[in-house]
C-alpha cells in the first residue's frame, strides 16, 4: 500500500481552491486526486443521500479499474465485486452461440471485467472523498457563478458564497452548470431504453451473456458479487408518461419471461416495481471546448453514450484522472491547460460514443450481418492505451 503525501506549496503561494459540482464517479475521483496533491476542494452534491442507495449494478472494464486502483480503492472494489474475463452471446432460448474472451483494457494485472452493485461503488467513493479531507455539502447546488480573470465567485443554494480558482462541473447528463456557462449541447435520446433490476445470482452464472432477438433488442445480465447480479432488458423507448412506475415490474417481466437459460430464475425476482429502474439511452458529446474561463466539464456533463460497451463510468473516471494529472503537474492553471485536457480526452471519448451509438443503430435497424464482435474488439483494444 503506497502512501501519498501532499506536494509542498511553492513559498508565498496560497493553496489553490477548487469547487467540484456533483459527487458521482468523476466528481468524487477528481476530488480524491486533487486532495492528494494538497489542493483545497469543496464538493457539493444535489442529492441529500449522495446517491448511495440508487442503482442496480454496474459493469466496469479494466480501464475503469485502472483508475480506481490509482484512487487507492481497488482492493475494496475487488472485494465487493465479481471479476470475469469473457462474454457470451446467446439465442433467446439461452443457447450459447459463442463466447468471446474479454480484452484486458486495464492491463494484464487487472481483470478484464468486474461487476458490482452500483450503490457499493458509490459508497466506496464517498468514503474515499471523506477520508481525503475535502469539504462536502450535500443537498446543495451552485446558484450563480461569476467569473473574472482570477477566479470564480459562487453562491450556493444554502446561501453561502465562495471564491475558487477553478470550478469542475461533474453534475451529470443534464448538467445545470454546462447550461449556465453557455455550452448549448444537450443530450439526445437514441431511440432505446433499458429496464434494470438487481437479483440473486443463479448457480453457474459467472459472466455476462447477451441474448439478441426475442421481444426485446437485448436481454443481458452481469454478476455483481458471489450472491448478486443485475439483469437488464433493452427495448425501443416509449413515452414515459404511458408507463406508471407501479407497473415497472410487470413491464420488465413481460419482456424478460420470453428468455431461456438463467432467465426463468431471474424473472422470479422481478416483483417489486420500486426495485426496477427504467432509463432512456442518450447520446451527448460536446465537440467544442469543455470549458469556459475557469469552469470545466468532466464526465457525463461533457459526454454520455448508451451503455452498450459499459464504458460510461470508465470514461468519466478517465476524465478525472487526466484533468487531475494536468492540474497537479503544471504550475499555471490557464486556458492552455484546459484546452490540452479537451484535446487529450476528445478522440478517445468520441470513439466510445460513436461505437456505442453504432451498436444501437444496427440493432434498431435490424442489421443482420453487422460486425458487432469486430467493432467491440477494435473499440476496447484502443482503450488499452493509457488515457
Amino acid at each position: 500500500m503506497t502512501h501519498h503525501h501532499p506536494l509542498p506549496q511553492p513559498p508565498g503561494e496560497s493553496t489553490r481552491t477548487v469547487l467540484v459540482v456533483g459527487g458521482g464517479a468523476s466528481g468524487s475521483a477528481v476530488t480524491i486526486l486533487l486532495r492528494r496533491a494538497g489542493i483545497a476542494v469543496d464538493l457539493i452534491e444535489a442529492k441529500p443521500d449522495w446517491n448511495a442507495t440508487t442503482g442496480s449494478g454496474i459493469t466496469l472494464h479494466g480501464n475503469a479499474l485502472r483508475v480506481l486502483r490509482e484512487l487507492g480503492v481497488w482492493e475494496q472494489v475487488n472485494a465487493s465485486g465479481f471479476a470475469f474475463g469473457s462474454l457470451g452471446v446467446t439465442t433467446p432460448d439461452g443457447t450459447v452461440l459463442f463466447v468471446a474472451e474479454d480484452i484486458q483494457t486495464g492491463g494484464p494485472d487487472l481483470p478484464a471485467t468486474l461487476g458490482m452493485p452500483r450503490p457499493r461503488l458509490q459508497q466506496i467513493l464517498i468514503d474515499a472523498v471523506r477520508a481525503s479531507g475535502a469539504t462536502v455539502r450535500l443537498g446543495t447546488t451552485a446558484e450563480t457563478l461569476e467569473q473574472d480573470a482570477d477566479g470564480v465567485s459562487v453562491r450556493l443554494s444554502d446561501g453561502t458564497e465562495g471564491r475558487y480558482d477553478l470550478v469542475i462541473a461533474a453534475d451529470g447528463l443534464h448538467s445545470a452548470t454546462r447550461a449556465a456557462i453557455g455550452i448549448a449541447d444537450r443530450p439526445e435520446p437514441t431511440g432505446m431504453a433499458i429496464w434494470r433490476i438487481a437479483a440473486p445470482r443463479p448457480e453457474g452464472l459467472t459472466r455476462t451473456d447477451l441474448a439478441h432477438g426475442g421481444p426485446a433488442y437485448i436481454a443481458g445480465y452481469c454478476p455483481t458479487s458471489e450472491d448478486t447480479i443485475y439483469a437488464y432488458v433493452v427495448e425501443a423507448n416509449r413515452d414515459r408518461a404511458s408507463i406508471p412506475p407501479e407497473t415497472y415490474a410487470d413491464e420488465m417481466r413481460a419482456l424478460a419471461q420470453h428468455y431461456g437459460g438463467f432467465w426463468p430464475e431471474i424473472v422470479k425476482h422481478i416483483e417489486d416495481p420500486a426495485k426496477v429502474n427504467y432509463t432512456w439511452f442518450h447520446r451527448l458529446l460536446v465537440e467544442g471546448p469543455w470549458h469556459r474561463g475557469r469552469v470545466v466539464l468532466v464526465g457525463d456533463a461533457a459526454h454520455c453514450c448508451p451503455p452498450t460497451f459499459a464504458q460510461g463510468a470508465a470514461m468519466s473516471l478517465e476524465d478525472a484522472l487526466v484533468l487531475a494529472e494536468l492540474l497537479t503537474t503544471r504550475d499555471t492553471w490557464d486556458d492552455q491547460l484546459l484546452t490540452d485536457y479537451h484535446a487529450r480526452r476528445l478522440p478517445r471519448v468520441r470513439r466510445v460514443v460513436d461505437a456505442s451509438v453504432q451498436l444501437g443503430r444496427w440493432t434498431l435497424d435490424g442489421v443482420r450481418d453487422a460486425d458487432i464482435p469486430g467493432l467491440t474488439r477494435r473499440t476496447l483494444s484502443a482503450l488499452k492505451e493509457s488515457p
